[in-house]
């Protein structure tokens, strides 16, 4: 059994902060394209979230060095609660692209201070549950906070107050949890050399991934709409989408502390891979279709960080788990800043439909990754294997060990 209560406080405040973020994600984009911004400058306004998300991924282990991680929970929560409001009173496409490279900043502190915490308090026996636990709580709450765009509007200056409002509560449990807050990390050096040497799998993982949920994230909205669907279905599109990733994420955690956790892995992006070509090739404008695809593309899509994570943590050691959230983040940041500028690119060139041929060609080629890093890491292992081997049957180390048996 995972022992929770630890953890409850700080699994509150992610689901609070969680609904405030990923309400934004889908508003900004229904907004953008309400006023009249091109594809483009949405495009970028994603590109700059995780541009500043990737900016963070070097500050703020320094920050968590500096001041522990509730002080800088606190302080990029607020930052991310005002900017939220500044959107609203400032609608204009340079600016939203400037505020929403400074909410990928906050955020990206956010999740650190928030993974590291959870993988602080895991064991590698129940990591896999605990951090799918962890993206349950992340979906779940941010599939109720779509329903909140058709009912307040995305004209309305309410619907931005509300993301702000749930910012900035997100304080309040985590700013009581003092008894659970994990120790500052003794080394805060950015080494992206040790992260890959850690586990290149979750590396290479983590750039495609980003290539793709950030691309579903931010254009997912405008491929519903441009497939027929009015403002309440492309929250039901979304919302379809992150309750297949809650469905799977746990039972999929739960399969990979007992398996091997890469074969887990490659069998989900299969998955996700699968779904993302029935959407492109046979859904259509058909809502039935739509809906249907969408949610066999989350649910085997959106696990596929948290087992990226679970993996690497697994050979991290004591003292790294900062480090090591730093770093996934960081590559998770390279391929989001990239994915929804180059799909809406891919989109302007080759229509909608292209959307998620896209993200089944990004995950085709991250299971040949996958296998390729697998053959990579047996090579060595068998080479020690019959290092170990030949050295044991061989006459020398024969006499040496009846030497040694004699002489105690």
């Amino acid at each position: 059994m995972i022992a929770l209560g630890p953890l409850l406080p700080l699994l509150i405040a992610a689901g609070i902060l969680l609904a405030g973020n990923g309400l934004q994600g889908t508003l900004i984009t229904l907004r953008g394209a309400e006023e009249g911004f091109d594809a483009a400058f949405i495009g970028l306004m994603g590109t700059a979230y995780f541009g500043g998300f990737l900016i963070s991924c070097i500050i703020s282990p320094r920050m968590l060095h500096a001041v522990g991680h509730i002080r800088v929970f606190a302080a990029l929560a607020a930052v991310a609660s005002a900017a939220s409001l500044i959107l609203v009173l400032w609608i204009e496409p340079l600016a939203w692209i400037a505020l929403r490279f400074v909410m990928g900043f906050c955020f990206s502190g956010l999740f650190m201070a928030i993974e590291s915490w959870l993988n602080e308090a895991s064991a590698n026996h129940d990591r896999g549950r605990v951090l799918s636990l962890y993206r349950v709580v992340d979906l779940a709450v941010v599939t109720g906070s779509q329903f909140l765009i058709p009912l307040f509007g995305v004209g309305s200056f309410a619907i931005f107050a509300i993301a702000s409002i749930m910012i900035s509560l997100s304080l309040v449990p985590v700013s009581l949890a003092d008894r659970s807050n994990p120790k500052p990390p003794e080394q805060v050096a950015f080494d992206l050399r040790t992260i890959w040497t850690i586990s290149p799998l979750a590396s290479l993982g983590c750039i495609t991934i980003g290539l793709t949920n950030s691309a579903f994230r931010t254009i997912g909205p405008l491929f519903a709409r441009d497939a027929g669907l009015d403002t309440g279905d492309v929250a039901i599109f979304m919302s379809a989408g992150i309750i297949g990733g809650a469905v799977l994420q746990y039972p999929l955690g739960w399969m990979s502390d007992r398996l091997d956790r890469r074969y887990v892995f490659i069998t989900a992006t299969l998955g996700a891979a699968a779904a993302g070509l029935f959407l492109s090739r046979v859904a259509g404008n058909t809502q039935v279709l739509l809906y249907a695809g969408i949610f066999a593309f989350g649910a085997f899509s959106l696990p596929l960080y948290s087992l990226s994570a679970a993996h690497a943590n697994d050979r991290a050691e004591a003292g790294q788990y900062v480090l090591v959230a730093a770093g996934l983040s960081f590559f998770y940041s390279i391929g989001a800043a990239a994915g929804p500028f180059a799909v809406a690119w891919v989109m302007k060139i080759f229509g909608t439909s292209a959307f998620f041929t896209y993200t089944s060609v990004i995950h085709l080629l991250l299971i040949g990754l996958t296998f390729w890093r697998m053959r990579a890491r047996s090579r060595p292992e068998q080479a020690r294997g019959l290092f170990t081997s030949m050295l044991r049957t061989s006459p020398v180390f024969m006499k040496m060990a009846r030497s040694n048996v004699k002489k105690h």
